[in-house]
């Protein structure tokens, strides 16, 4: 296993360069100065240009790329074009509301996707099976942020059981304050991923109880909840954690949405803010700051995958 991590570990040194590379020239292509963007639209022509040259925005393409592979190296990422903090400084700041809205996100959809799909799978073609494979494609059809506009309407303005935008940080409010304050946007974006896990299950359970070793275990007179729990559902799981790597994946590349819709102050809405004003330092960290996160999130579930099911060998 050991042996496993470091290798999964150094195979991701190219996956990161290449990130590298098409974060920095991608965000170049996007219409717009970000000297600009700074001094507003009614500056001297002749400021602008001096904060450019302060910014190194006027060196070439490849000399800034270059300066920006050594500062990665080094440790330094840059410091932030709009407020001139250090980027990790701004990350930090945001950090907490995303991390915790994507673990309470994926304990949802987890907590609700893969008992729903045993159920299904385990009341095939029935009245029960019907309704909640309904409701899961109903699920992954509405989109996320019209569920969140919904859920504040209906939930915060017209029942104002929660507040409808906003974060308590746990420094003011506690665990269970924080937890509060995102409960409708961790609702809101787990629906689709509550689906998704819905289904899949369901679909690998289905594919698990027509094995022979299932039929073996039934004929020996095994009572039929430890045949499904304890034999079909251990091996069928296995495939689902790949299914929640997904769903964790998506819930970090789409916490923008959901953080922008209940204006929360985490890394989503700080990824759009640096878009919109063409932080370059600042957009260039929090893509590549997020993809580490998957990265490690992805030789987790590796690890998880691997205890779920032993005769799993990678190479």
């Amino acid at each position: 296993m050991a042996k496993f991590v470091i290798k999964r570990i150094f195979s991701c040194i190219p996956v990161l360069f290449v990130v590298i590379t098409l974060i920095f020239f991608m965000i170049r292509i996007i219409p717009g100065d970000p000297a600009l963007n700074i001094l507003g639209e009614d500056a001297d022509p002749a400021d602008v240009e001096a904060l450019r040259e302060r910014l190194g925005l006027n060196d070439p393409i490849l000399v800034q790329y270059v300066k920006y592979l050594k500062g990665i190296l080094q440790g330094d990422w840059g410091t932030s074009l709009y407020n001139d903090l250090p980027v990790f400084e701004n990350i930090r700041s945001r950090l907490e509301p995303t991390i915790i809205l994507t673990i309470y996100s994926v304990s949802l959809a987890v907590l609700l996707g893969v008992p729903i799909g045993i159920i299904a799978a385990k009341k095939r073609n029935s009245l029960a099976d019907y309704g909640l494979t309904f409701f899961s494609a109903v699920g992954m059809s509405a989109p996320g942020f019209w569920v969140g506009l919904m859920m504040v309407y209906y939930l915060g303005v017209q029942l104002r059981w929660f507040p409808v935008q906003g974060y308590t940080f746990i420094e003011a409010g506690g665990l269970k304050g924080a937890l509060y304050s995102l409960t409708m946007p961790a609702i809101a974006y787990a629906l689709s991923h509550v689906s998704s896990l819905a289904r899949y299950t369901r679909t690998m359970m289905l594919d698990v109880i027509n094995n022979d070793y299932i039929r073996t275990a039934r004929a020996k007179g095994l009572m039929e909840n430890k045949v499904y729990y304890k034999h079909a559902l251990k091996n069928a799981l296995a495939p689902v954690v790949t299914n929640i790597g997904f769903s964790i994946a998506g819930m970090l590349g789409g916490a923008t949405i959901a953080e922008t819709v209940f204006n929360i102050p985490g890394m989503g809405k700080l990824t759009y803010d640096s878009l919109m004003r063409r932080d370059y330092t600042q957009q260039q960290a929090n893509l590549l700051f997020t993809t580490i996160l998957l990265l490690a999130t992805n030789i987790l579930l590796d690890i998880v995958y691997k205890m779920l099911d032993p005769r799993i060998e990678f190479d």
